[in-house]
């Protein structure tokens, strides 16, 4: 059996992070980097990307780690929000706080999200509004090399290319960057409130 560097802390329990995806997938991550430091890579990774690796009907993304707080099985209570626009799914109460849920896939005009056993919400990092991404299935971590990067835009199926920033590529694949900052900050997406009813009056105006 292998030992326990002194000092290091205790291994911990895969089994015990499975109902904490984003936890588990640090855990791994943190395995991988032992892993590697043992076959002897190269020390440092000032060159390297890391990202959330996610998919959105049948379009893969990848979103910078930083931006993501963590990963969650979508809630299984939702409470909507009257006079929402259809893809504000409503407000889930996460450890005893209010998460705002948005459907992606939903947001960006290719319908609702399946509701699939697959289906995850990315949480945004830190920030003044939390809200929670619902997408339709999460790859975990992908780490990729500076001179991977490519400013170029691919063509994707989903009308998302307002909020990306570049790509990276690798052989055959090709994994468009999603900025969760542009998204954000967009005017459609601040504007959840429904649109009124044409012909449908304010209180008073008759």
């Amino acid at each position: 059996m292998e030992a326990t560097p002194a000092g290091a802390p205790p291994p911990t329990s895969l089994r015990a992070l499975q109902r904490a995806p984003f936890d588990l997938l640090r855990e791994l991550e943190r395995r991988s980097k032992v892993a590697a430091a043992g076959l002897g890579a190269v020390a440092g990774s000032a060159d390297e990307w890391v990202g959330v690796g996610f998919r959105v009907g049948g379009e893969q993304f990848v979103m910078a780690r930083d931006e993501v707080r963590e990963v969650l099985m979508v809630p299984p209570a939702v409470t909507r929000v009257p006079g929402a626009k259809p893809w504000l799914k409503g407000l889930a109460n996460v450890r005893g706080q209010l998460l705002p849920l948005a459907d992606l896939r939903e947001f960006l005009g290719s319908g609702p999200a399946t509701g699939s056993r697959a289906a995850r919400v990315l949480v945004a990092a830190p920030g003044e509004f939390p809200v929670g991404l619902v997408v339709d299935e999460v790859y975990g971590f992908r780490r990729f090399l500076d001179r991977e990067r490519g400013d170029d835009v691919p063509a994707v199926r989903v009308r998302c290319e307002r909020f990306l920033a570049g790509s990276f590529r690798r052989a055959a694949e090709c994994w468009p960057v999603f900025s969760l900052g542009r998204l954000l900050e967009d005017h459609d997406f601040q504007r959840a409130a429904a649109e009124p009813v044409a012909g449908e009056g304010r209180a008073g105006d008759e």
